[in-house]
């Protein structure tokens, strides 16, 4: 991964906006909009529901000329929002410039979730450094914990907030917070396992997926979604590794939990975050896992990967 001393952003934007109101939130966000609209650019905003009808309102009848999206159901997995959703957005439109507001952490995320936000705003730089557009990342200092406003600082090279000028960020250091999050993942006490010598054993990886949904009497949906992550994910295991990999199934806290583990490091952060089209073969795999799951964690170093894709279980 790119150095922040490495990473030269060029004309890519992504700046912080601390807010402590709506009523900041709207100044802060509202001039950053209708500008972009004077200016002929496609506005993408994809915050949370609450602040997507907030901005809705406070537009009027220029929100007709916005893409938006509900970050709670596009976002759902931090994993999913720079390739389906931000890259997406930005290839559609290229080689035009566009502007994005992208809210990927606000109070309600869980602390499995964190993580993966924090990585996923520091490889936001490296997805789009160089190329001539702007997203724009707003953080509620009043909802989120301090250590989220920290993290924001080493993940954005600007800062804005109300009645202060525009700043750069003395912290920014995306490959480091990147890595301080790269933390080792476990399996759980209960976990049922299956190792994969070869290509040929995928259709054991299925069946014993579906074994493991019968079980536990899952939902149809479940079962059939935990299959094709299963699959995947053993598939770019052994497509990247060319070893056996170990697949393992347990359940925690409301949700279903899919792991596969190896031993070689996946060099590429990226891989999985681009859209489908432009990734390498396994990143089309973990692109695939991505828009089925609602969580997804990735440990890697040398001589050892683990991912965990999760799947939330519906309450009796």
């Amino acid at each position: 991964m790119t150095t922040a001393a490495q990473l030269d952003l060029g004309d890519f934007l992504h700046p912080a906006l601390f807010y402590q109101s709506e009523q900041q939130y709207l100044d802060g966000l509202l001039p950053f909009i209708t500008e972009g609209l004077a200016a002929d650019q496609p506005v993408l905003v994809a915050v949370p529901g609450p602040n997507l009808a907030l901005l809705r309102e406070a537009l009027g009848p220029a929100a007709a000329e916005i893409t938006m999206a509900d970050m709670r159901d596009a976002g759902r997995n931090p994993g999913r929002i720079l390739g389906g959703v931000l890259s997406a957005f930005a290839d559609k439109h290229a080689p035009r410039s566009v502007r994005i507001i992208g809210e990927p952490i606000w109070s309600g995320r869980s602390d499995a979730e964190y993580p993966a936000c924090v990585q996923h705003e520091a490889l936001i730089n490296n997805a789009f450094a160089g190329r001539d557009l702007a997203v724009l990342c707003p953080y509620d200092v009043t909802r989120l914990d301090p250590t989220a406003i920290a993290d924001a600082r080493i993940t954005h090279p600007v800062l804005w907030q109300a009645g202060m000028p525009e700043q750069d960020s003395v912290a920014f250091a995306p490959t480091a917070v990147w890595e301080h999050y790269n933390r080792p993942l476990t399996s759980g006490p209960t976990a049922v396992t299956y190792t994969v010598n070869q290509l040929a054993d995928l259709g054991g990886v299925r069946q014993f997926s579906a074994v493991y949904g019968q079980w536990f009497d899952l939902p149809s949906h479940i079962t059939t979604n935990l299959q094709l992550i299963a699959n995947e994910l053993a598939t770019s295991s052994l497509q990247h590794n060319g070893a056996p990999c170990q697949l393992a199934l347990w359940q925690d806290d409301g949700h279903l939990i899919c792991e596969v583990s190896d031993n070689r490091y996946l060099d590429d952060p990226l891989a999985g975050r681009r859209p489908y089209r432009s990734d390498t073969v396994r990143g089309r795999g973990l692109f695939v896992v991505h828009g089925l799951a609602d969580l997804v964690r990735i440990y890697t170093t040398a001589g050892q990967t683990t991912i965990h894709a999760y799947l939330k279980l519906e309450l009796a």
